[in-house]
């Protein structure tokens, strides 16, 4: 690449960038939001918020880069036309076509980051969600345990805990144990932790009194204890999870267990997932190709651009849309697949006709004089007398 190629190259790229981390750092916020019970209801702490919330971001990004590339490829166009660079370059022999050329390098660019991201990363992060909420719902302690309520873990074993506080702690708790037959333990402890390591998962009581009756005693004996360790090992639930569709890796996609009962019972899901992550890196391209077809084209600075910015995003948009559509339909329908194939080659050859003919979008003569008889019209009704 040239030096006005590097310079247009890395305009884009970094503006590519900054756009990606704003849009999809207040998209993931909306989303975390949603698993703040993670924190509060369930007593995670904020590594596991945090974890589990931002493994969703590959699956943001992957829907959210296309758009940032065509929102930096406008702002670095629009940078270039108001300091009239793309005149000079014009005038210096680039035509619309080898102007283009930083910008597809850009977005191929982008598109292999979209390409890793579908077959990979995406359904990763999905993946772990699922491992890792698994892991949670399967903890005794987090799920079962509800704060007010006497929670029954066995036929004779009853735990009751009052409020969850901030980091993990358990205050209240309240334990009645009748499962020897000798012997019934009653537990009343201030607060409390969740304690696991390789021996198992435990409730660590503290500041507690233990009441332990003895069969064929009349008194019981009491113990007031300053630590105490509960085993809650034998209560915990088993972590199967069954893979849902948009955590298969793409070679999972490609080619499915026929035992598999996932793609047994949902075999249009399975292939309109397909499709969707081989048209990901396609994205990008139309996107470019229409974008660059509505702005790319030599202007004055006197001259309107709002006219090809709104066509641009109209363009754009539209293709997402029907997009999202056609991927809706594709479940039941597989031609809709080819359609959306059509559909996007079609966009960017289009937009590359556009560019090698170097066709200048702009509004209609009649929809510009039909704006100019209405905004007199409004001066007239509204204008004030000329005073003498």
């Amino acid at each position: 690449m040239g030096s006005i190629d590097k310079y247009i190259f890395r305009t884009t790229l970094a503006s590519f960038a900054l756009i990606l981390v704003s849009l999809t750092g207040v998209i993931w916020i909306t989303q975390a939001l949603r698993g703040i019970d993670l924190m509060t209801s369930q007593g995670q702490t904020i590594v596991t918020f945090l974890g589990i919330t931002g493994l969703v971001i590959p699956a943001l990004v992957l829907i959210i880069a296309p758009i940032a590339l065509m929102i930096a490829i406008s702002h670095t166009l629009n940078k270039l036309a108001t300091d009239s660079e793309i005149i000079v370059m014009n005038a210096a022999g680039f035509s619309p076509f080898r102007l283009f050329r930083p910008f597809f390098y850009a977005t191929c660019v982008v598109a292999l980051l979209v390409a890793f991201i579908a077959s990979y990363m995406a359904p990763d992060g999905m993946r772990r969600i699922k491992q890792w909420d698994a892991e949670i719902t399967a903890d005794v302690l987090t799920n079962i345990l509800q704060p007010g309520r006497f929670a029954q873990l066995d036929q004779n074993l009853t735990i009751r805990i009052r409020e969850r506080q901030p980091g993990g702690i358990l205050a209240g708790i309240f334990v009645d144990d009748r499962r020897d037959p000798k012997e019934r333990i009653t537990i009343i402890a201030d607060h409390g932790t969740i304690l696991k390591n390789e021996s198992g998962s435990y409730l660590v009581l503290e500041d507690g009194n233990l009441e332990r009756f003895e069969a064929g005693k009349r008194d019981p004996a009491l113990v007031a204890f300053g630590r105490y360790a509960f085993d809650m090992s034998k209560f915990q639930k088993g972590r199967d999870f069954t893979l849902g569709i948009r955590e298969r890796y793409i070679w999972e996609l490609l080619s499915p267990s026929p035992d598999d009962p996932v793609y047994q019972q949902l075999p249009g899901q399975f292939r309109a997932e397909l499709h969707d992550r081989f048209l990901a890196p396609l994205y990008p391209f139309a996107f470019a190709a229409l974008t660059f077809a509505f702005l790319g084209t030599p202007r004055t600075t006197r001259q309107s651009r709002n006219f090809s910015i709104g066509g641009s995003i109209f363009a754009v948009f539209g293709l997402r849309m029907a997009g999202f559509a056609c991927s809706v339909m594709t479940v039941k329908q597989p031609l809709a697949a080819l359609v959306q194939y059509l559909m996007l080659f079609a966009a960017i050859g289009g937009g590359m006709w556009m560019i090698l003919a170097g066709v200048v979008v702009e509004p209609p003569a009649a929809l510009m004089e039909a704006i100019n008889r209405s905004n007199e019209r409004i001066l007239r009704l509204f204008g004030r007398p000329a005073t003498a």
